[in-house]
């Protein structure tokens, strides 16, 4: 992957292909690059697709402490190296953070939001607690608790991913989770610069995905003055189906 250096100096690991208008995309969380591969090369022969590692995932680096402007800044590099301004499509807590980019000023000029994460119950102490379990040498925990009390998968059913081959990935970014959930804590329910954001913005939700993915995005784009929503045929359970996404992402952003 090729390298580009945010504004507090971390490495942002990216990769480039196709031609044409530039569009990132975001990932959301226990995700890298990969997660949006199958997307961006359905649309590389109309669009300049880039995708990337958020810090403290995949080869990108971490610097503390976290911020969430900080992940703006990687993005706005990222942007950038990209020839911006650019299109943007955010996915899960990752189209908070693309949202909450544009409302900050980022060269970002439509953006395309899939199934915004929604926000956490108030007074949640999630993030305080993945912390002191990924402090205390227990990255496996972190995740289970993500998993079971944040996601909402069964104990069982996360008793069983401990114990598969993907699980060694999933507690390398159990960092990263922990910024996940703090971008939902702050922008889960939109701040009145998000509400305030002019550019086109379309949020998307798959037509058999988790209801409450539903609410989250009809309350995004109800919240954001320029904003559509619009169901995505075959999206089941927090999935990006390939073929329909980028016929309606090519609509969108033509």
């Amino acid at each position: 992957m090729d390298m580009v250096t945010s504004a507090d100096g971390t490495k942002i690991a990216y990769q480039k292909a196709g031609s044409g208008p530039p569009l990132i995309f975001v990932v959301g969380a226990f995700n890298d690059h990969h997660r949006c591969a199958d997307l961006a090369g359905a649309l590389s022969d109309q669009f300049t697709v880039v995708t990337y590692d958020r810090r403290a995932r995949g080869e990108s680096g971490d610097t503390r402490p976290y911020a969430v402007d900080r992940e703006v800044d990687d993005l706005v590099a990222v942007i950038e190296v990209a020839g911006g301004p650019a299109a943007v499509f955010g996915y899960s807590s990752g189209a908070l953070l693309a949202l909450h980019a544009a409302a900050s000023g980022a060269p970002i000029d439509q953006l395309v939001l899939f199934e915004p994460s929604p926000a956490p119950p108030a007074g949640s102490d999630m993030a305080a607690r993945l912390q002191a379990l990924i402090d205390a040498g227990r990255p496996g925990d972190a995740v289970a608790l993500f998993q079971t009390e944040a996601i909402g998968m069964p104990a069982e059913v996360v008793a069983g991913i401990r114990q598969s081959p993907m699980f060694a990935g999933l507690e390398a970014i159990a960092q990263s989770v922990v910024y996940d959930v703090m971008i939902t804590d702050q922008l889960g329910r939109p701040t009145p610069s998000m509400m305030a954001v002019k550019i086109p913005t379309l949020v998307l939700s798959g037509a058999d995905t988790w209801p409450q993915l539903v609410v989250s995005a009809a309350a995004i784009a109800d919240a954001v003055e320029v904003a559509t929503h619009e169901v995505v045929p075959g999206g089941t359970q927090h999935d990006i189906p390939t073929d329909t996404t980028a016929r309606i992402v090519r609509t969108a952003l033509s």
